[in-house]
């Protein structure tokens, strides 16, 4: 653990470039990220992405679909099983990260983590599973089956309490069933987003397969919601941002041939239920960790207890 702190801490202020197919980009304007720990540690420096930047990226990945699109499935499952293999051997780094960049304790990035390698594991294997065709009932004079197919661009819009376990769920849900993404993480934590983006370099996602864009979600978040080339949108963050992107998802700017997708996660408001048979000493602990493990800055933090009377 110590020696992953110290690697990572030599890593500080280093300068991280926008990814846009493959080719790295600068912006005149920086965003700092610190450490909220101690926000005179400066963890990572990156561009403020212009709204031509955003629209390049957009761009690029609509260029970059079909090919993508047609990759096969189970080419693209290898790679998402060889990302969560270069994850595992990077642990202890991205552990560090997640408490220099986000705040965490030990555990709590240790579980991010080990969410982000689950995630990748399950959808390349139920990519495999996926991707043939499906029978379906049969009638006279028809072959019926059912295909999966790809959908387009998509937006992934990640937050910044669980900038990995998140990022990579979405990120490469989207990626493996053969759609192109724009990457937006949180302004506050854009370093472990840089760094997941050498995962996928390393594990052989190829250029246009994804952009990573930095900067200030006033900027350039509408943008890339808005876009005619935007084919669905995945976001996790505050019930108010949520909103605003339903809103701009539902228009049809000139250009657009489809009705854009949105899978927002939100606010919660979490129960845990408490029968006459509960061991209550365990119970109470599991409603303490629940609403207050990282400070309960997180939209399943138990908020209500339901507790059985007798």
């Amino acid at each position: 653990m110590q020696e992953a702190l110290a690697q990572v801490r030599a890593e500080f202020a280093c300068e991280y470039d926008l990814i846009i197919a493959g080719r790295r980009m600068k912006s005149a304007e920086k965003l700092i990220s610190r450490n909220p720990s101690a926000p005179d540690e400066i963890v990572g420096v990156h561009q403020r992405a212009t709204p031509e930047q955003a629209r390049q990226a957009i761009e690029s990945a609509f260029r970059h679909f079909p090919t993508w699109s047609r990759t096969p499935a189970e080419q693209r499952a290898r790679m998402l099983l060889k990302a969560a293999s270069i994850i595992r051997r990077r642990k202890m780094e991205f552990n560090a990260w997640l408490i220099f960049e986000a705040g965490k304790t030990w555990p709590e990035a240790e579980a991010d983590v080990s969410e982000a390698i689950d995630f990748c594991e399950y959808y390349a294997r139920e990519m495999l599973r996926l991707a043939g065709p499906h029978p379906m009932v049969q009638f006279t004079g028809e072959r019926d089956e059912l295909l999966y197919l790809p959908l387009g661009v998509g937006v992934i819009i990640a937050p910044w309490n669980f900038p990995l376990a998140i990022l990579v769920g979405m990120t490469t849900a989207a990626l493996v069933t053969g759609n192109t993404v724009v990457i937006k993480p949180s302004s506050d934590t854009p370093t472990i987003a840089a760094k997941f983006a050498e995962v996928l370099e390393e594990a052989g996602f190829p250029e246009g397969s994804f952009s990573l864009i930095t900067g200030s979600g006033a900027a350039i978040g509408d943008l890339l919601v808005e876009h005619p080339r935007t084919r669905f949108v995945c976001f996790t963050g505050s019930k108010q941002v949520g909103l605003r992107i339903n809103e701009l998802a539902a228009r049809t700017p000139p250009g657009q041939i489809w009705i854009k997708r949105v899978i927002a996660e939100m606010g919660g408001k979490d129960a845990i239920i408490v029968d006459r048979e509960a061991d209550l000493e365990r119970a109470v602990e599991g409603v303490l960790v629940s609403a207050y493990g990282y400070q309960g800055q997180k939209c399943s933090a138990c908020s209500r207890a339901i507790v059985d009377e007798a």
